[in-house]
């Protein structure tokens, strides 16, 4: 209960808000050659920074009433920094937080996910070919399953990758998704149709990645119940739209949510298109949306 109203109630009364925080951190200890940020370093102070936004932005979200729930999408690696670790760990706690995830390369520490209220934690994990062994990546993902932490596994779909991902839906077990994202430098034929007929076999959803449907005028939830949240505290409707809406700090949400369909041609990232209301994330993921964890899988 929070503040004499039961938890039921106050969710039934207030619809969930999902936030996607991304803030100053930049630095990665992966050097993917396909990433911008590969084996970049923030400088202390930077780092500073950054646990001061995220410090900032744990107790908003703690202050609140309304049911929320978090997905931390920082541009380089978070969980090898403490201050994304308590993050999850404090945010777990809050009785209004329905779930905080976040986007890792599972290099950094997993034992202190044993004390985070682990119904509510979910990781979602991609696998880099060539930064870390098959072996060591799966033998992380064991260690999840043993504590009983939720997550989802994902691959950057290039050729070079094919045959890791080939191993890994091997021998990651059935029940956990592997999930592919399509290269973002191929060309108009990159993928054989015969590639395409294993890969879209092996990820159901990889089609909305690879061949992106038109965005413009199309109704999506992002604005109204989920929000891209900066260090600062600006918010955006989503990440790939730059318009300024408002400050979580400053503004009132009443004010900052509303409903407005997308204006961009064409969405080709999952944090972006599975919130459109036409497509099929919300039936086929439910609450685990936010990690990229279906309710089940098909095909």
């Amino acid at each position: 209960m929070l503040d004499g109203v039961p938890a039921a109630a106050l969710e039934q009364a207030t619809p969930l808000l999902s936030l996607l925080y991304r803030g100053t951190l930049s630095s990665c200890n992966y050097d993917c050659h396909y990433c911008p940020f590969a084996k970049r370093r923030d400088s202390r102070a930077t780092l500073v920074r950054d646990a001061a936004e995220v410090a900032r932005f744990v107790a908003w979200v703690g202050g609140q009433t309304r049911p929320i729930s978090v997905l931390f999408t920082p541009w380089g690696e978070g969980l090898v920094r403490r201050h994304y670790r308590e993050a999850i760990r404090a945010l777990s706690d809050m009785p209004h937080v329905r779930q905080v995830a976040i986007q890792t390369n599972l290099s950094g520490p997993l034992a202190w996910l044993e004390s985070t209220n682990k119904e509510k934690v979910a990781l979602w994990c991609t696998y880099h070919p060539g930064q870390t062994t098959e072996q060591r990546f799966l033998e992380r993902c064991a260690r999840l399953d043993g504590m009983g932490i939720k997550f989802s596994v994902g691959i950057v779909a290039m050729r070079g990758h094919y045959d890791a991902i080939r191993a890994m839906r091997a021998k990651l077990p059935e029940r956990h998704y592997l999930w592919l994202n399509a290269y973002d430098r191929r060309g108009p034929a990159y993928y054989s149709p015969e590639d395409l007929a294993w890969l879209d076999k092996l990820d159901p959803w990889f089609k909305y990645s690879r061949a992106p449907v038109s965005s413009r005028g199309k109704a999506c939830r992002a604005g109204s119940q989920t929000l891209s949240v900066d260090g600062d505290g600006e918010l955006q409707r989503c990440h790939f739209l730059p318009e300024r809406i408002g400050n979580l700090y400053q503004d009132a949400l009443a004010d900052v949510l509303k409903e407005k369909n997308c204006i961009r041609l064409r969405c080709d990232c999952f944090i972006g298109y599975a919130h459109r209301v036409d497509l099929p994330f919300d039936a086929d993921f439910g609450d685990g949306v936010l990690a990229r964890i279906p309710l089940m899988l098909v095909g």
